[in-house]
């Protein structure tokens, strides 16, 4: 291993978590909402009830144990501190693959994903299926460090993760990821093409085709969904991208408002069909908030909107941005926004080789069905190595 890849580890202080309990217990409660639904954010009752629980009910520690049978470094990069998670498959072909986390979202997202990953043959699969997993934490994320300075946007991020790699000892490789992941791993393959072995978006971003004489059903219930998200699901992107700093204020200070400040995506973007039996439980979710309370990455984390997301607004709104050759995979989840259709995507993205369209799932799709992103990562893989020419396990 390179000797500048440190193992990592995290405990925290038993006086942080009492310090958040006690936060918790002496939240100052706003009136209630004067709606019956979630049209003017998080309902009152519903968030006493999770920090309720969150005070009184949740195990960090437990947390902790389990992150600590996972294997965790850092190594500094370009002066900010990258730690990942990094497991490496038994089988000798595993096919090395980056995945990256969105706000308001962590490398949590892929914890229960990675076993069926690295390990097929016990999870149903065959050991071609296997992959090396790395999940970094992005900037200013999670126990990444938090950069001091304006110019970590999408492309210098995947700059880190091209030097991430190599450190790693992997020449080639697949970068996927949703969120900020999809946007980040096509830099991947914009700017380090010859270091791909291909990409998995989940979702591509591609602009619509508005002025299309054809449209289908599913493309104008998906510009109808977009259109409505600008319109009143997008006020947190905005407040990031121009007042990162002042609203860090209110959420480091307080976890019922950092709380707040997330659960509402977390709700509103994920599949909430009782058919689809998400694994984004209330311990799931607090997982990511708490991760983000000890942290205090509040801030830091808002910021990456202030680097990158009117170019990445742009690209699956009104214009494509550059073409994507390399061979790529595609997923989208039933209930995900934006939810392009594959012939607009495949106006940028040149060389789709997958195309899937799981059942169920929204935003989070490999947090709320593993099982399904499994699934999906392991045809994705099948069909770039084919576009390789290669057998469906290959090495880097």
């Amino acid at each position: 291993m390179d000797d500048r890849i440190r193992p990592f580890a995290y405990r925290a202080s038993d006086r942080e978590l009492a310090e958040l309990r006690r936060r918790l217990r002496r939240t100052r409660w706003p009136d209630r909402e004067t709606v019956g639904d979630w049209s003017q954010g998080v309902p009152l009752a519903f968030l006493q009830d999770l920090c309720a629980y969150w005070a009184d009910g949740y195990d960090w520690r437990a947390t902790e144990a389990r992150l600590a049978r996972i294997p965790q470094f850092v190594t500094t990069i370009d002066g900010v501190d990258i730690q990942f998670l990094h497991v490496r498959s038994r089988e000798p072909d595993a096919t090395p693959i980056v995945l990256t986390h969105g706000w308001p979202g962590s490398f949590f997202e892929f914890e229960a994903a990675i076993g069926a990953l690295t390990d097929p043959v016990a999870h149903g699969g065959e050991a071609g299926d296997a992959f090396d997993v790395v999940v970094p934490s992005v900037p200013g994320y999670g126990f990444s460090g938090k950069p001091a300075t304006t110019g970590w946007g999408i492309h210098r991020i995947a700059d880190t993760w091209a030097e991430l790699m190599a450190r790693l000892g992997y020449r080639r490789f697949i970068a996927a990821g949703s969120d900020w992941g999809t946007s980040i791993s096509t830099s991947l393959a914009l700017e380090h093409p010859d270091r791909m072995l291909g990409i998995h978006l989940v979702p591509p971003l591609a602009a619509p085709d508005r002025d299309a004489p054809d449209l289908t059903r599913a493309e104008r219930q998906a510009l109808a969904e977009l259109d409505e998200r600008g319109a009143t699901g997008s006020g947190y992107s905005a407040v990031h991208a121009s007042r990162p700093q002042t609203i860090g204020y209110a959420l480091v200070d307080s976890p019922a408002g950092l709380a707040a400040w997330i659960v509402e995506k977390l709700w509103e973007w994920s599949d909430r069909d009782p058919d689809a039996r998400s694994a984004l439980t209330r311990d799931r979710m607090l997982d990511d908030i708490t991760l983000y309370w000890l942290t205090g990455t509040a801030a830091s984390s808002a910021r990456l909107y202030a680097e990158s997301i009117a170019e990445v607004s742009a690209w699956f709104t009104t214009a494509n941005g550059p073409p994507v050759t390399v061979p790529t995979a595609a997923t989208v989840f039933p209930r995900e926004v934006p939810r392009p259709s594959r012939r607009w995507a495949e106006r940028r993205f040149t060389n789709i080789v997958h195309w899937g369209e799981p059942p169920h799932g929204g935003h989070f799709g490999a947090w709320e069905q593993p099982d399904l992103f499994v699934a999906e990562l392991r045809a994705g893989a099948a069909a770039i190595a084919a576009a390789h020419g290669a057998p469906p396990s290959f090495a880097s």
